[in-house]
């Protein structure tokens, strides 16, 4: 490669040693991450296949951040944030405690570093791609096998651009350029690309900006998203006391694209994604007048202090009309709110404030009313991710849910804010006393991991059988997400307790009674089938949607077409993702229906699914050749001590 584009580079300068050619697009290649990142909804379940590894201690630079369950409604969430930072001592880990903020955002201040690498247990860990850092979610096992030091295995992408010319008028934020790229980019058959960011109207765009469109990449289904580090990049870090961890990062001149994506920002309108799922990116005006029953401010996507200081600004002197809170992305950013006058603002507007915490984004409290109408500016609106299954949760950005929260109803910001929208920007809070840091390993050998009595261990799976005999226990349609398999909100405190969060929740807004069908048939010696449309698995990477489902007997998933992460993680507990070999033959098979897989033809990944006996439908796998040692093995864990 002579010409490289920076989506090439950085990826080549991730490589595990020894190694230093790209591949093809489309072709296996193994990525060694320098960063980790946990989170306490996941990072539990994650933080103890670590310890079935019996590795001694991380080999990256690891971040494990409280941010979801920051409720603690009752002992569990309590016992498992006290779980972490036991193991966090224990493994050499950086612990942030609940109150200091959300994983992406203090992993954006304090941690991320452009062509370096980061791999979370968390969807929107692509935020730090606007460091210009290779940073991509994963299922917690693949995170926590990095976090030993084990590559990871990656779909070598095809590289489309992502061309920004132009620069964002007065009340268009970056909440609004993302909105419109995934508008013309759409929420599938993104699978096997990344996007990389260039162009004039980059320079426009501070850290915090860019981290907003990156992070929100991961709702088209992309491997990554990138912008290139430069004196922009080189003037946050210094602001935040790391610049000497800045490089430049960019495309060399006449570097290639798959194609091209063009985007004038100073064209783009405040924007609203309709519920459900981002699938109607729409002009804020041609929805003007919609009631609103409550508006939610906060978000890994939206919480920096330029959004929160903004938001400040609409709300200086006016009174909010309807039921408002606001969640700042972390604690330095709450800090420099208050140092600016912005928290008395907030206050005498009669907004509620709420911890520094993913909170109403993942239904974690402020859960609208039944048939509310709410505006957020989070970074999905699933069925059921606010708490309230009936709720109609639209995306927007904060100055337009700020100036729609004063007027009851969905309002144009520009049409309130003028032509200018100027904030005060105080010093950046830079306070690394807020963590937990690594302790020496002598010191961290004498600490033993502190377990509640909701922490069970994972776990152990049997091996794949020669021939899979059951029924299709539930028929899906399209875009089946991972919080309808496994819903967060009140569910979240069973994490660590994956029995009980397979018995209680899995699919249960889709049919309460599929766990108990579930169970009966497992225990009967029979084995489960998911049947689905494309898309499945779209949305969050926590592996429990691959976990719990296994745990109640599903040996394979037969869709149209399945999503990155959530694929990964089935492979990691032993089940089979399979497709049809012609589409329309999803139509041959009902809810109920008794199936047949012989598995003699799996090594060359072509398979005949047998139907009531009779009916014969050509399937093939989706996963690669390399995963079926570990899913015949029943799992990443079971093959790692296999192999140990």
């Amino acid at each position: 490669m002579s010409a490289l584009n920076l989506a090439q580079k950085v990826l080549l300068a991730n490589l595990p040693e020894g190694v230093n050619t790209l591949p093809e697009p489309g072709k296996t290649v193994m990525i060694q991450f320098s960063h980790t990142l946990y989170q306490d909804a996941t990072g539990t379940a994650a933080a103890l296949a670590f310890e079935k590894m019996g590795v001694d201690r991380v080999k990256t630079t690891a971040v494990i951040v409280v941010d979801h369950k920051t409720l603690q409604v009752g002992f569990i969430d309590g016992d498992d944030h006290r779980y972490l930072e036991s193991f966090s001592k224990r493994y050499g880990c950086w612990f942030s405690r609940a109150g200091n903020g959300i994983c992406h955002s203090v992993f954006l201040e304090d941690f991320a570093q452009p062509g370096k690498s980061v791999l979370g247990a968390d969807s929107h860990t692509t935020n730090a791609g606007g460091m210009g850092m290779l940073a991509m979610g994963a299922g917690g096992t693949d995170v926590s096998f990095a976090m030993a030091g084990k590559p990871y295995k990656i779909v070598m992408p095809e590289v489309v651009k992502v061309n920004l010319t132009g620069k964002l008028p007065a009340g268009i934020l970056a909440k609004d350029v993302i909105l419109n790229v995934l508008k013309d980019l759409g929420i599938k058959g993104n699978k096997g690309i990344c996007l990389e960011y260039g162009g004039d109207g980059v320079k426009s765009l501070s850290v915090p900006d860019r981290a907003t469109i990156t992070n929100m990449g991961t709702e088209a289904g992309v491997s990554f998203s990138i912008f290139p580090s430069d004196k922009k990049t080189k003037e946050y870090l210094k602001g935040r006391g790391r610049a000497d961890c800045w490089q430049e990062m960019k495309a060399d001149k006449g570097a290639t694209y798959s194609r091209t994506l063009d985007i004038n920002l100073s064209e783009l309108v405040p924007t609203i994604a309709l519920y459900p799922r981002l699938k109607a990116m729409e002009p804020v005006t041609e929805h003007a007048g919609m009631p609103v029953d409550a508006v939610f401010i906060g978000s890994c996507t939206n919480a920096n202090y330029a959004n929160l200081a903004r938001v400040g600004e609409v709300l200086r002197g006016k009174r909010v009309k309807v039921d408002t809170a606001i969640a700042p992305g972390s604690q330095a950013t709450a800090r420099m709110l208050a140092a600016a006058g912005y928290m008395e603002i907030f206050y005498a507007a009669g907004v509620r404030m709420m911890e520094n915490a993913c909170s109403a984004c993942i239904g974690q409290g402020f859960s609208p009313p039944t048939d509310g109408t709410v505006l957020s500016t989070g970074n999905r609106n699933f069925l059921g991710r606010s708490g309230t299954i009936s709720a109609n949760v639209n995306l927007v950005s904060p100055v337009t849910a700020a100036a729609s929260a004063i007027a009851g109803k969905l309002v144009n910001p520009v049409d309130v804010i003028g032509d200018d929208l100027k904030f005060k920007e105080p010093p950046p809070v830079v306070d690394m006393g807020t963590y937990v840091a690594p302790l020496p390993e002598a010191e961290a050998k004498k600490v033993e991991c502190r377990y509640g009595p909701n922490i069970k261990p994972l776990p152990d799976l049997d091996t794949l059988p020669a021939s899979l005999s059951g029924e299709a226990l539930l028929k899906l349609g399209p875009e089946v997400t991972t919080d309808l398999i496994q819903p967060a909100g009140k569910y979240l405190a069973l994490r660590s307790n994956a029995d009980e969060y397979a018995k209680q929740a899995t699919f249960v807004q889709a049919d309460e009674t599929f766990s108990a069908r579930a169970a009966e048939l497992r225990d009967a010696g029979g084995h489960g089938f998911i049947i689905a449309g494309d898309g499945y698995g779209m949305g969050s990477s926590r592996e429990h949607a691959g976990l719990c489902p296994r745990i109640l007997g599903v040996r394979a998933i037969v869709a149209q077409g399945f999503e990155r992460i959530h694929l990964a993680n089935l492979a990691n507990f032993g089940i089979l993702g399979l497709s049809f070999e012609t589409p329309s033959d999803y139509d041959k098979i009902n809810q109920g229906d008794k199936l047949d897989l012989d598995l003699s033809g799996l090594d060359a990944g072509k398979l005949t699914l047998k139907v009531n006996g009779s009916t014969e439908i050509a399937l093939k796998l989706e996963q690669g050749a390399e995963d079926l040692p570990m899913i015949r093995s029943g799992g990443a864990l079971s093959y790692f001590a296999q192999q140990a």
